[in-house]
């Protein structure tokens, strides 16, 4: 009997080990959740995107991302403040959607530990009008209306200004500019920073105010033509870079550096530039 019991408990302690180890190596070759466990090499990647352009974008990478043995996963996000919030509490490896001076602007109020991980494209900034065809058309008193992102009222201002229809204080950071250092106003506009940034193509398509600002991102995705629908285009100089963004110390990972490296490649540069023809502009 003793003999029996023996070799039962030998049996289960055989089996035990045996299923420890097959757990180890399923953790070994995926990770955490995200793929980014302490356990093995990152072979997954979660990525958080706007839809258009970056979603788009990022489904031309996932092939050439395979070939490098990485798997590219795409969240989509309408918004631009859950992105940061899923990156911060892990369910995302990195995020696609904002610029520089938005980064900066959520870091100062939330305290994200994020960095940028690589620059990849500008979306120009525009300026739409059902009412005028040229910013000179527009009359005294003009109503311009403006999204409530306050990281685009620099944007937004600095790109009026070199279009001679304001004049802001000399010594502003133009990045942070606000409507108050507006110190000339030649045509009496009147500002609306009133809206959230994905509802101005419909406010355009209702034909609200005498002319509206639109990232060219909420622009292409609601069927709208940068190029060919705005009566003003940002120049593609801007700082208003997109970025990779990831939690600090995660821009030295493996699978980031070749996800930045694809993004960056000519390959989907000139993916870019043939698809939006000038919409969006690759970062060299």
């Amino acid at each position: 009997m003793k003999k029996i019991i023996s070799a039962l408990l030998l049996t289960v302690l055989v089996l035990a080990l045996a299923a420890c180890g097959a757990k180890d190596k399923e953790e070994g070759a995926s990770g955490s959740k995200n793929g980014s466990g302490d356990k093995g090499e990152q072979t997954k990647i979660v990525i958080g995107a706007s839809n258009t352009p970056h979603a788009v974008i990022l489904e031309k990478v996932k092939p050439l991302l395979k070939e490098k043995g990485y798997d590219l996963e795409i969240e989509t996000y309408q918004d631009y403040i859950l992105p940061n919030k899923d990156l911060e509490s892990g369910q995302l490896d990195a995020n696609y959607f904002q610029t520089i001076p938005y980064l900066e602007s959520q870091i100062a109020d939330f305290g994200y530990d994020f960095v940028n991980a690589g620059g990849i494209h500008i979306e120009p900034m525009g300026v739409y009008s059902k009412k005028y065809k040229s910013l000179d058309e527009l009359p005294d008193g003009a109503t311009v209306l403006m999204s409530n992102s306050v990281s685009d009222h620099g944007r937004v201002l600095e790109m009026l200004e070199k279009e001679g229809l304001i004049t802001l204080a000399e010594g502003v950071d133009k990045v942070k500019a606000e409507l108050e250092d507006i110190v000339d106003n030649p045509k009496n506009l009147k500002f609306e920073p009133d809206y959230e940034a994905a509802l101005m193509p419909t406010l355009y398509k209702n034909d609200e105010g005498d002319a509206l600002l639109i990232n060219s991102n909420y622009a292409i995705d609601a069927g709208i033509n940068p190029l060919e629908d705005s009566i003003a285009l940002e120049e593609t100089d801007s700082p208003y870079v997109n970025v990779i963004t990831v939690r600090s110390g995660d821009e030295n990972n493996e699978a980031i550096k070749a996800l930045v490296e694809v993004l960056t490649s000519e390959e989907i540069q000139d993916f870019m530039l043939e698809e939006w023809g000038g919409s969006v502009v690759p970062v060299k």
